[in-house]
């Protein structure tokens, strides 16, 4: 990609308004426009980071039996009313034309659709267990949306259901969306912290979070310095300073930020939308039910705020919109356009994603500024020193010192 063509320009200074260093970060790299409180929209880069945290999340929930789909984002009013959730405080409602009263919400959740659509293909134990996701856009009545991309009234989220003949099986299905969870983040360039937590609107039960340290955090979580048990302020009855209970470690309080969640639901929407199977004996029972959710704005913001330095961002290999900043320091002569278009149509043959600066207009020192704070993983220089030299100059983001490589070098080192 050229970045004269970018759609999407860098900023000097970020808007006044934003108060969270994910949104003043994002916002002056040109990942993402504020639309209004809570809401965003995400530029062709930040778009590129959603895609890979996306693929990322896919192939995880893929891999423990999860089918994609995709479903109805504006719920009609007989959805909420029957789990006795109409009136819960973040729900949008939607006039319809000629209405005094609401009749539809738009999507904050998707348990009671999913629970009704499944009523019609499960019968039998033998269709079970059964889990489908989806990657959709959720809408919530947000009062705190000051967060950035940490708190939205509009955001997209992974959410994945599980159907189940017995407890014992959704438990045991939990406990491999927890570990599919933790890959997740871990590839995302997050160590998430497994939490107990309460169930909220959801479900009665005791939940899991899972959790990241971050001094800008909303949450404060209790977790154990030995075999990292934590559990919510919200719930526990741990101390700063006590003994976990459960390998005796000293126990410290931190703040966090949530990036996911899994609930253990029972049979709550199964009973509201008639979700019966039969059983071996031919006995009818209601199907238990889980849920799972991921925020891939929420994990997008949660990276730029534990990964980023005084200059701007430093995002991980696995995201990074593109793989190699490859800067052109403006010359009177020819040849170091020549060299830079040359290296830059290699890199795209060797199928290297490579964001191209050649700008006429900027100056080096507003390039090496654009590439800090945009945050590639490889930043690469054509200037008439480097040509001099007959090399690149070649810096990671996570480094301080550059060094002059051969093209033959970087090309191994970009396509790592």
């Amino acid at each position: 990609m050229r970045q004269s063509q970018l759609f999407g320009k860098t900023l000097r200074e970020a808007p006044r308004d934003e108060i969270s260093l994910n949104a003043k970060l994002l916002t002056r790299g040109g990942f993402i426009y504020k639309n209004s409180a809570g809401v965003y929209s995400f530029l062709p880069l930040g778009w590129r980071v959603i895609r890979k945290i996306a693929d990322i999340i896919r192939e995880e929930m893929n891999a423990i039996g999860g089918q994609e789909m995709f479903m109805a984002a504006l719920h009609d009013k007989r959805y909420l009313t029957a789990t006795g959730r109409w009136n819960v405080d973040v729900v949008f409602k939607v006039l319809a034309g000629g209405e005094k009263e609401p009749s539809f919400n738009i999507s904050w959740t998707h348990e009671e659709i999913i629970a009704e659509i499944a009523a019609k293909y499960i019968s039998s134990y033998k269709d079970l267990p059964l889990a489908a996701y989806q990657i959709q856009t959720k809408f919530r009545h947000e009062p705190r949306a000051k967060s950035g991309l940490l708190r939205g009234r509009e955001f997209l989220m992974k959410d994945l259901y599980s159907f189940h003949s017995s407890e014992k099986d959704l438990m045991d299905y939990y406990e491999k969306v927890a570990v599919a969870y933790h890959k997740i983040f871990k590839r995302c360039g997050l160590k998430s912290i497994y939490t107990l937590a309460a169930g909220g609107e959801f479900t009665a039960n005791y939940t899991h979070e899972f959790q990241v340290i971050a001094d800008v955090g909303e949450d404060v979580i209790y977790v154990c310095e030995g075999c990292a048990y934590a559990e919510n302020k919200e719930i526990s009855k741990l101390k700063a300073g006590g003994q976990c209970p459960q390998c005796r470690g000293r126990v410290e309080e931190k703040k966090s930020i949530e990036v996911g969640n899994i609930f253990p639901l029972g049979t709550k929407y199964s009973e509201a939308f008639d979700l019966l199977f039969a059983n071996e004996k031919g006995e009818k029972k209601h199907v238990v039910m889980g849920s799972y959710g991921i925020g891939l704005g929420r994990t997008l913001g949660t990276i730029v705020e534990t990964s980023h330095d005084e200059k701007g961002i430093m995002w991980p290999e696995t995201v990074a919109p593109f793989r190699v900043h490859l800067l052109e320091i403006k010359s009177t002569s020819s040849v170091v356009k020549r060299v830079a278009q040359k290296l830059y149509k290699t890199l795209l043959a060797r199928e290297v994603e490579v964001l191209y600066d050649d700008r006429d207009e900027k100056t080096a020192g507003e390039k090496f500024a654009d590439a800090d704070l945009i945050g590639l993983p490889l930043r690469a220089v054509i200037s008439e020193k480097t040509i001099a030299q007959k090399g690149i100059e070649v810096k990671k983001r996570s480094e301080r010192e550059a060094k002059i490589i051969s093209a033959k070098e970087l090309l191994k080192l970009a396509s790592c």
